[in-house]
């Protein structure tokens, strides 16, 4: 009898050893987002977010999360189609290049009417001499359209649960 009461303190003691530092467990992050079946923490948007700041000083932090959660996205969607690169802005890059900026076409007579509709912002410079300055403009401007829209439709077929305290 005396050999059991032993062997239960002891077992009591090694279990209550083992679990004595989750009962002083905090929490040290939580989730501010799901997209899909990705997380996204409070400690990793402060951190976007410190990076944001110095860029934007009004910049808000929903525009920070918002931004992440469009970055995810098009980042899923990439790896999809095997995309690969140094570095995340490399890979959406090269995403936004091969699904968006490739069907883009740009006529001679955009790039003559541009240039008579804005022929003051051009100065003393020569149609030719500026055409290459427009069709970058507006090949940029059309892909930010086509940017957004596809970003809106990626963002209607996925699960985005976003649940921030304000």
């Amino acid at each position: 009898m005396k050999g059991t009461k032993v062997s239960v303190f002891l077992g009591c003691a090694v279990l209550l050893t083992i679990n004595l530092p989750f009962a002083f467990a905090e929490v040290v992050d939580r989730v501010v987002a799901f997209v899909d079946d990705k997380a996204i923490t409070l400690s990793d948007l402060d951190e976007n977010y410190k990076a944001a700041v110095k860029l934007r000083p009004d910049i808000k932090k929903e525009e920070v999360l918002n931004t992440k959660i469009n970055r995810m996205l098009l980042l899923r969607e990439a790896k999809k189609l095997r995309i690969e690169g140094a570095n995340p802005d490399e890979v959406i890059r090269e995403y936004i290049d091969l699904k968006l900026k490739t069907f883009i076409k740009i006529t001679e007579d955009d790039l003559r009417e541009f240039y008579d509709k804005n022929r003051k912002e051009f100065g003393k410079a020569e149609f030719d001499d500026a055409r290459e300055k427009i069709e970058e403009y507006l090949v940029e401007k059309e892909v930010n359209i086509r940017l957004k829209k596809h970003i809106e439709d990626l963002r209607s077929k996925a699960y985005i649960k976003i649940q921030m305290d304000n």
